[in-house]
């Protein structure tokens, strides 16, 4: 592969002018067996490059454990886009946002409550050079210098507008030459904070989605020379659970493409193609309101969820040929779908009742973090028993994020971040009732301060205005449901449980499944975790990739938090329902 070089009038690649055309594309929100058709089509619309950001927390899920297997192969992710002839900006962080699970930052950082993330902490900065550790030395043979994909590395993400501290961004520059990076090295930032987040002697780039022209002269006049790169051209934006789902016209947006690439500058879109926030690694955003992400990432990007091109696609398309070579090939049709109507879940288990073969209950004086109890997703399972019968006021000083309240196992009411509620009356019934809590971890925030976002009970827990001691935390994490006793329980169970049921296919293909009348909660198809669901919209159904399925009789497990459907049917369908539309 070529090497890029920074001169003051541009990129060269190997000593010619060269332009970067690239699409936002991260490995780790698609199936690993769908990479080389989403590739493949990143090249088809025009692109020369693929960028990437990298999840820290997923690759390295505990302190002394590292992943870089299955749907983390980065390298083999490298080679497939070597093999499609597109180079990579790669983007490892430490810090990502990408609406993604505490900006790709690992839970376990927060188990000190002193920890300062995306700072000089030692410990942070020691956490940062034991990750590069182990992530950068498999990458080598993918960098440029040594014929591979990887043309460019970014230093930390956005992070002007975080904190204004170059001390900082040296370290972990250093960082990355002292793991072996010896291509060239950017940062990005919004164009209001390109001086907090720029380094000395470092590509600087912006990301915008409009007023491109009016952004890069921003950039100019912070750096009088060099290449002028849009790192994050939003061509679409994300959606919360309880908003609409965003959208951006083709028309609109292939007007900005053109305005931008009219100017010479280069590109990255954001997104290319979304893909999805698969299991429970959604993020959140908390602007004085915590508004957690849903489960697709669509994006409305010009691969739509599913891999299928969009209207954006062809209008981009169009709009690139106009500065630079597209191939002749022409985009592929959309791809077949499943569909199956109707799948009974006929098996049903109780998660109350389950809850002791999901995870060992640690007792102490207070309710435990999740971090302390070292869980990184998922649910807590928090009990204590009251003395007093009679009137009660339950107040909790930080629910993170929504609590399910029961007494003596029936519900009570529900207490939610994102509603600041912190306060609920009821009846005990008698001396030693159980009082239990089911708090779900619904997304750590991955912008701004907010980061520090530590799960569970956090604070005084008040009865009646006096501390409530004596607890147990049990932490759910739902990593495996393969060993959930089904069949062990008696009759339909109300409140939160598990409902599975099996359904047969001649045919693999991707699909959509579709949960009308549920309420909220998480779905896996042999054992492969979808994401979430929330009858609050706008998202009304899953994106099933087609290999997750197989040949012959297949498995669905659904965790309802309340009301299952309707005789407790699913539905696969050949189309998603992302919710109404806000242009």
């Amino acid at each position: 592969m070529p090497l890029l070089r920074i001169e003051d009038d541009g990129f060269r690649l190997d000593g010619d002018p060269f332009r970067i055309i690239s699409g936002g594309l991260h490995y780790f929100r698609v199936h690993p067996d769908l990479w080389r058709d989403r590739l493949h089509k990143a090249r088809l619309m025009g692109l020369n490059t693929v960028e990437t950001y990298v999840p820290w927390n997923l690759h390295q899920p505990r302190p002394h454990e590292f992943r870089m297997d299955a749907g983390l192969d980065l390298p083999r992710f490298l080679d497939l886009a070597a093999a499609e002839g597109l180079h990579v900006l790669l983007r490892p962080g430490p810090y990502i946002c990408a609406e993604w699970e505490g900006g790709g930052l690992p839970s376990w950082l927060l188990t000190s409550p002193s920890m300062r993330l995306r700072s000089r902490d030692p410990r942070f900065l020691a956490a940062v050079e034991d990750y590069f550790g182990r992530l950068l030395p498999p990458l080598h043979d993918r960098l440029a210098t040594r014929g591979g994909p990887v043309l460019a590395v970014q230093v930390e993400n956005e992070y002007g507008a975080y904190a204004d501290d170059t001390a900082y961004m040296e370290h972990l520059a250093g960082a990355l030459h002292r793991h072996g990076i010896d291509v060239p090295l950017f940062t990005c930032d919004q164009p209001t904070d390109l001086e907090r987040g720029a380094l000395p002697g470092v590509l600087a780039t912006a990301n915008f989605g409009s007023r491109s022209s009016e952004h890069l002269a921003t950039l100019r006049t912070a750096r009088p020379s060099g290449p002028l790169l849009c790192t994050e051209f939003w061509i679409g934006w994300f959606d919360r659970w309880g908003g609409n789902h965003v959208v951006r016209a083709p028309e609109q947006a292939s007007q900005e493409l053109d305005e931008l690439l009219a100017t010479g500058a280069s590109v990255n879109f954001y997104m290319f193609h979304g893909g999805t926030n698969f299991g429970f690694m959604n993020g959140a955003n908390d602007k004085h309101t915590y508004r957690p992400t849903i489960t697709s990432y669509d994006y409305d990007a010009p691969l739509d969820e599913a891999g299928d091109p969009t209207e954006k696609f062809a209008a981009f398309r169009k709009v690139i040929a106009k500065y630079a070579p597209v191939p002749s090939e022409p985009p592929p049709p959309r791809a077949a779908k499943f569909s199956l109507e109707a799948v009974a879940l006929t098996e049903s288990i109780a998660l109350l009742d389950t809850a002791p073969a999901l995870g060992d209950a640690i007792v102490a004086h207070r309710p435990l973090t999740m971090e302390e109890l070292g869980q990184n997703y998922g649910f807590v399972l928090y009990e204590a028993e009251l003395s007093d019968a009679g009137p009660s006021l339950l107040e909790v000083e930080q629910v993170r994020d929504r609590a399910q309240v029961f007494l003596d196992g029936q519900p009570v009411g529900v207490l939610e971040r994102e509603s600041h509620e912190h306060a609920l009356t009821f009846t005990t019934p008698r001396r030693g009732a159980v009082l239990a809590l089911l708090v779900e971890n619904q997304g750590r925030v991955n912008y701004g301060q907010g980061i520090h976002d530590r799960k569970g009970l956090l604070g005084h827990v008040l009865l009646n205005g006096s501390p409530l001691h004596g607890w147990t935390s049990r932490p759910i994490p739902l990593t495996a449901i393969e060993d959930l006793p089904f069949g062990t329980g008696s009759g339909t169970p109300t409140g939160p449980a598990f409902h599975r049921g099996t359904f047969a296919v001649d045919r693999t293909a991707d699909t959509f499944l579709h949960l009308d009348g549920w309420t909220k909660g998480s779905v896996w198809i042999n054992g492969f975790a979808l994401g979430r669901y929330w009858s609050r919209g706008p998202q009304r159904s899953l994106y099933v990739p087609g290999p997750v399925l197989r040949t012959g009789l297949n498995e669905v497990v659904v965790l309802e938090l309340h009301a299952p459907g309707r005789e407790h049917t699913v539905a696969f369908r050949d189309a998603p329902d992302l919710g109404p539309v806000e242009d």
